[in-house]
């Protein structure tokens, strides 16, 4: 059995006693998440979030990429989020990340050179403050007088604030 059928099984078995029902697709505090796609990463249970709650957004590292902004833009203006709440984390594998290597050993094994940012990063504090930046520049979304960056402590799971630069 692989591991793609052993969470098809957790679902049968999630579907059959413990799912809650369905929830509005408007999520109820109005909030979008963004962060990285850690599997240590429990980002509902870190911020005592249920279904419905919020839209939460993952990629590698909690970049704001063009399609982070493409789906806060939707989050906005179709379900009316108005805050969004970005968060890194320590012990990021994209601290580790050299981007120019990275991208040479793909297009050797491959042929070819990906053509997207890989958004490594060195400094944790920065690259949030550089995602706050991002979201607060787009032109795109109604709604960016609220948004927080935060550094997710892997180790102790608490939340630090990353105050922007004005």
């Amino acid at each position: 059995m692989s591991a793609i059928d052993e969470l098809v099984r957790n679902n049968d078995a999630f579907a059959s006693g413990r799912y809650p029902g369905s929830q509005s697709g408007t999520p109820s505090t109005g909030v979008a998440v963004v962060t990285c796609m850690d599997a240590r990463i429990d980002v509902y249970a870190m911020l005592g979030l249920r279904p419905g709650d919020a839209h939460v957004l993952r990629n590698a590292g909690g970049a704001v990429t063009e399609d982070v902004i493409r789906s806060l833009t939707l989050s906005q203006r179709l379900f009316g989020t108005q805050e969004v709440a970005l968060v890194h984390h320590t012990d990021c594998g994209m601290l580790k990340v050299r981007e120019q290597e990275l991208k040479e050993r793909v297009q050797r094994e491959t042929g070819l050179r990906p053509p997207f940012a890989l958004e490594a990063f060195t400094d944790l504090d920065d690259d949030v403050r550089q995602s706050i930046a991002r979201v607060k520049a787009s032109p795109y979304l109604p709604s960016t007088f609220e948004v927080r960056g935060f550094v997710y402590e892997v180790h102790s799971g608490r939340l630090r604030e990353v105050v922007a630069v004005r």
